[in-house]
This record gives C-alpha cells, structure tokens and sequence, in this order.
C-alpha cells in the first residue's frame, strides 16, 4: 500500500480547518435529518455548506467517478450509498452520512450514523456501541503504539455485545488522497501493525453489523450491504498522531 505520509506542520493546520468544516458539516446534517426528506436533499445541504467555505469542496464527489457529497447508507447498507431523491428517510430507519472535505490539497473524513423516529431499544443500542467502538479505538492513538492496538479495541469493543465487524470495510490513512496508508482493520490484534508516529493521521471508521459481517456490492457497484440484510452502523473521524497521544480533526 505504500509507505505512512508524515504530514507538515503546515499540511496539519491545513487539515485542522478541514476537519472544522467537515464537522460543522456533519453539525449541520444531524439538524436536517429527518422522516420524509431524501438522501439527494441532504447532500445538496452538504455541498452548499462545504462551498461556502472559501477554498473547500467536497472530497468525495468525482472520487472514482462518485456522484454524491455524502455516502448516504440507510439500514443494511454498510457504506458507499449513492445520494438519491428517490431515496427517502422513514420512521425506524437508521442512516450513516459519511462526508470529506478538501481544502489547499489535502483530506479529511467523518461519519455518523443517525436514528430517524421510533426506533427499536435493540437498534438504539447497536448504533450507540458502534459509535463506543470508535471512541475505544481512537484511544489507543499515540506515539510507539501499533495499527493493531485500533484494530484489536473496535472488534473487542462490538463482540462484546455479539455485534460484527465488518472486516471487508477499512479504515485508512488520510490527506494527500483520500485513502492513504496504513489500512485500519476493524478486527485485529494488539501489538501488531505499523508503529504509529507523530504527524501521521488516521481515518479510523468502524463498520458494524447486527448480523454477520459479509457484505455484497449493490447493482450500482457502490453500494456495500451486509449479506444477511442485517443492519449496519458506521462512524469515523480524522485523527492526527501527535508528541504526546493524538488529536481529532473531524467527527
């Protein structure tokens, strides 16, 4: 995969203010969402908000030749749903909204999964580990610690409570391109890995699933959902490797 980018002081200040725009953005998106509004109505709020910062656009739309602003994933899919108006939110569902800005250069990226209505104790809770899974892993960044030492707390975090990783779905370095190393497994084992170093910034994003783990590529060939249609919950954030532990650009 290629060699761990050491970014800058000046690269690092640069996605500082990307990752406030960002999580302004996802701010913003948590407020619009919704019964009744679609997929295609809340990345258009993301694209408007992003541009309206001087020198920002969004970092995922034409990645690859993806249409959207925003993944938006609703239920079983895990990650990667293209943005539609056909595509509208309804009471029970839940949604990841996974967004990138890119700003003089460089990247950064954060996701969220939201709760739409009534929504089962069960689901409620799924969706609230996943999200601890990614606060267990972002607390093993720091200096001379290993990629694994992520890895292995986000899988112990969600078996804890019988959920699965999804193992198929990374998560990855970030900034100079959008996915970077080193890769981030959502299950691994302490002590294992890349050594991780100041300067370096981590996209660690744990995908869940309520059933099993394996995941399918939908007819559009974005889209992944899990196999077993069994829901699916995703959060991320941009994390820097600092001299003394780590600090979060973009949740």
């Amino acid at each position: 995969m290629g060699d761990i980018i050491i970014k800058t002081s000046e690269e690092i200040e640069a996605m500082r203010h990307a990752g406030s725009i960002l999580t302004k953005t996802l701010d913003l998106l948590a407020e619009s969402v919704k019964i009744g509004i679609s997929t295609k109505e809340l990345d258009d709020i993301a694209e408007k908000f992003i541009r309206s910062h001087e020198g920002c656009t969004p970092g995922f739309k034409g990645y690859r030749g993806f249409t959207g602003s925003l993944c938006a994933s609703i239920n079983e899919e895990a990650v990667h749903g293209i943005p539609s108006s056909d595509r509208v939110l309804k009471d029970g569902d839940i949604i990841g909204l996974d967004c990138g800005v890119y700003y003089k250069g460089l990247h950064t990226d954060a996701c969220r999964t939201f709760i739409i209505g009534d929504v089962p104790h069960e689901v409620r809770q799924f969706v609230k580990v996943t999200k601890e899974s990614l606060r267990q892993g972002v607390k093993q960044v720091r200096p001379g610690g290993k990629i694994g030492d992520i890895s292995a707390a986000i899988q112990a975090t969600l078996e804890r409570f019988d959920y699965e990783p999804v193992i198929e779905c990374t998560g990855h370095g970030v900034g100079h391109n959008l996915h970077e190393p080193p890769e981030i497994m959502n299950a691994g084992v302490k002590g294992t890995g890349p050594t991780m170093k100041p300067g370096m910034v981590l996209a660690i994003e744990p995908i869940s699933s309520m059933g099993y783990g394996d995941i399918k590529t939908a007819k559009d060939k974005w889209t992944l959902f899990t196999a077993d249609k069994s829901l699916s919950a995703h959060f991320e954030e941009t994390v820097l490797v600092t001299e003394t532990g780590h600090e979060i650009l973009a949740y």
